[in-house]
C-alpha cells in the first residue's frame, strides 16, 4: 500500500449512543493504519423524509452526498429492526439512489446482533440495497457478528480477538478493492 492517504466514511445504521454498530465502526477506525482515515457520519437523524422533488434544495442531503463523493469508500454497520435495516438509513440511502454517489463506491456492510443471527436479515437487505445502488462490493464485503454484547465491553470495546480478526479482514479486503 502506498502513502496515499485513504478516506473511508463509516455509516451506523444505528441512533443509539452506545450502539454496538457505532462501536464496531470506532473499533475500525482504531485498527486503520495511519494513511487510513475511517470518519463516523454525524447526522443520519438530520436527514429529512427522502422527497425525490426536493432532492435538490436541501443543505444536509448536499453535506451527505458531498462526504459520500469525497470518500474512496464506505463501510456500512447496522442493527436489525423488525428483520429490516433501520428506518433512518434506508432513508439515507434513498436519498442517492437517483444522485448516484454510491455507484462503483467499494463498500463494506456489517450487522452486528444481540441474536445468534448476527441481523442476517438486515444486512441481507442493505445488500440487496447496496448492489441496487451499484456499489462496488466483492467477494466477502459483509460480516455479520452475532451475539454481539458477549464480545463488547460495556465502555463499548471489543474484546472478542476473532471479531477485530474479521474487522481487519473485511478492512483490508475494502482497502484493496480501493487501491486496485
Amino acid at each position: 500500500m502506498n502513502n496515499k492517504v485513504i478516506n473511508i466514511l463509516a455509516i451506523s445504521g444505528s441512533l443509539k449512543s452506545t450502539s454496538a454498530n457505532t462501536n464496531i465502526l470506532r473499533a475500525i477506525s482504531k485498527i486503520a493504519t495511519k494513511n487510513v482515515r475511517v470518519n463516523i457520519f454525524e447526522g443520519l437523524d438530520k436527514l429529512p423524509h427522502f422527497n425525490p422533488e426536493s432532492a435538490n434544495d436541501i443543505e444536509v442531503v448536499n453535506r451527505f452526498r458531498q462526504q459520500l463523493r469525497e470518500a474512496d469508500g464506505v463501510i456500512f454497520s447496522t442493527p436489525e429492526y423488525a428483520f429490516g435495516v433501520p428506518g433512518v438509513l434506508k432513508n439515507a440511502l434513498d436519498w442517492v439512489v437517483s444522485s448516484g454517489e454510491l455507484n462503483e463506491k467499494p463498500v463494506a456492510a456489517i450487522s452486528a446482533s444481540p441474536l445468534y443471527s448476527g441481523g442476517d436479515k438486515a444486512l441481507a437487505s442493505l445488500l440487496l440495497t447496496l448492489t441496487a445502488l451499484g456499489t462496488n462490493m466483492g467477494a466477502r464485503s459483509s460480516l455479520s457478528i452475532a451475539t454481539i454484547k458477549s464480545k463488547i465491553t460495556d465502555t463499548g470495546e471489543i474484546k472478542s480477538d476473532e471479531t477485530i480478526t474479521e474487522l481487519k479482514l473485511l478492512l483490508d479486503r475494502l482497502l484493496n478493492r480501493i487501491i486496485f
